[in-house]
């Protein structure tokens, strides 16, 4: 039988926490719903859209070991607390220290999510590793993920995120990282933020609290990667490393080639040439590889453990991956980078449409939210993205997009839509053998919606 995540012991140690109902309980996983709860979970009862304490019954229904509670409910095990969010970022912190794992944070604008897959990658093909699971990078998911940290475990990367000032530093401090990276910088939440700089400033505060020594890991090609590297030295950083495409990068990629059957490459690390391969495609993987390289290297990782260890790597949903699709007559490709979009991004998955080998390459995108006043501007100057890359037709939906579809030149507009069932039709009956279509939108777009539709007959990963 495998080792307890948690006995109520540890959970009382870590929590200050009463036991109610016995005091002999194991934990092999911890749960926030119900609905994914497995056997044997901890059920953590959160405050959110619904408390979770109306949930406790039916966590015990299907096999919670026992429940963390501010109040308690009913009958069966549990750790009374004064407040189950608090108690849960207490859990992590003891895990955290328990473990005495090398860890990773990484936040950004654009790419975290992947460079945290691709860092995992490397570390599990070391032994005992961890990761924070899908976006779990909030008030919630950090500690969350901590607290599903294995006392085993040797290397762990966890994905940190935020909205509005103030959000990474409290995160940071739970983690406390060896290493922080600084993805690319967009302008994602400005309706929030205002301004690049206040982003930039925010992003560094995954550098406010690291453990001893701690290395901050920056892109050497952003337009602010200067002003990281000066808020890196204020937060009192031992060691700044570079990843990127540009000449004097620490970890650079002086050669990239994608396309539907993966990437390949080479990056030039600290001086030394390796050659590295991906199963993922896009031309944002080049950059996405180095910063998991440079972050691995500082965890007790070689140089050709980092690039062996990427090459284990599988193409993440909603990020890029490609797939084939069944339509009339044959076979088309979708390209999946609906999870989420802002300006940087957005232009990034154009161009990896735009080196796709196929007989037409079609844009499907939906709005990219959270823009603030800039909003349109930042749509309109899409069609030269589009334009550079070649793309033959776009279709749109949602009303920021409406301005890009006005501004696109006729013979690229496919059409634009504000419903977008309206759209999913009109996809069925235009889309052909030979097709690349590139799905792409803010998720509150709806635009994976269309990607499931489409996907409804999906004979095989491409």
């Amino acid at each position: 039988m495998t080792e307890a995540l948690w006995t109520a012991i540890e959970t009382a140690q870590a929590t200050g926490a009463a036991l109610v109902d016995g005091s002999d309980w194991q934990a092999h996983g911890i749960s926030i719903d119900t609905r994914s709860l497995s056997s044997g979970d901890l059920f953590v009862a959160l405050h959110a859209e619904r408390d979770g304490h109306d949930f406790v019954a039916k966590a015990f229904d299907v096999g919670a070991a026992a429940a963390l509670v501010d109040h308690a409910v009913g009958g069966g095990p549990q750790a009374l607390v004064e407040d189950s969010l608090i108690g849960l970022a207490r859990m992590g912190i003891f895990a955290r220290e328990r473990a005495k794992a090398h860890r990773v944070a990484v936040t950004g604008s654009v790419g975290k999510s992947s460079v945290k897959e691709a860092i995992a990658a490397i570390f599990e093909a070391l032994g005992f590793a961890h990761k924070s699971e899908k976006s779990y990078n909030n008030h919630w998911g950090v500690p969350l993920s901590l607290a599903r940290m294995p006392r085993q475990t040797k290397r762990a990367v966890f994905e940190i995120g935020m909205n509005h000032v103030g959000e990474i530093a409290p995160l940071t401090d739970m983690v406390r990282p060896h290493v922080g990276i600084v993805t690319r910088l967009a302008p994602a939440h400005m309706e929030a933020m205002g301004t690049m700089q206040a982003i930039a400033e925010e992003k560094a505060q995954i550098w406010s609290a690291m453990a001893q020594n701690g290395v901050a890991i920056i892109p050497a090609d952003d337009p602010y990667a200067d002003k990281l590297m000066t808020l890196a030295r204020t937060h009192k950083a031992s060691r700044i490393v570079t990843f990127g495409h540009m000449h004097s990068a620490d970890v650079q990629v002086t050669a990239f080639e994608t396309g539907p059957n993966g990437s390949s490459g080479t990056m030039n690390i600290f001086g030394e040439a390796h050659d590295f391969r991906l199963q993922v495609s896009g031309t944002h993987w080049a950059t996405n590889a180095a910063a998991a390289v440079a972050a691995a290297l500082f965890c007790g990782v070689s140089a050709e453990e980092a690039i062996a260890g990427l090459a284990h790597l599988k193409p993440l949903p909603g990020r890029g991956g490609a797939k084939q699709i069944v339509v009339p007559g044959g076979h088309a490709t979708l390209l999946d980078d609906a999870y989420n979009a802002n300006p940087v991004s957005m232009a990034a998955a154009l161009h990896t449409l735009g080196n796709w080998p196929a007989k037409r390459r079609i844009a499907v995108l939906g709005d990219m939210l959270e823009l603030g006043d800039e909003a349109r501007r930042y749509h309109e100057e899409l069609s030269w993205s589009i334009e550079q890359a070649g793309i033959d037709q776009v279709y749109c939906t949602g009303p920021h997009m409406q301005a890009l579809f006005s501004s696109l030149p006729q013979r690229r507009q496919g059409g634009w839509f504000e419903n977008i069932d309206d759209l999913v039709h009109a996809l069925h009956d235009m889309v052909t053998p030979g097709d690349v279509l590139l799905l792409k939108g803010s998720n509150g777009s709806r635009i994976h919606q269309i990607v499931g539709a489409l996907s409804s007959a999906t004979p095989s990963e491409a």
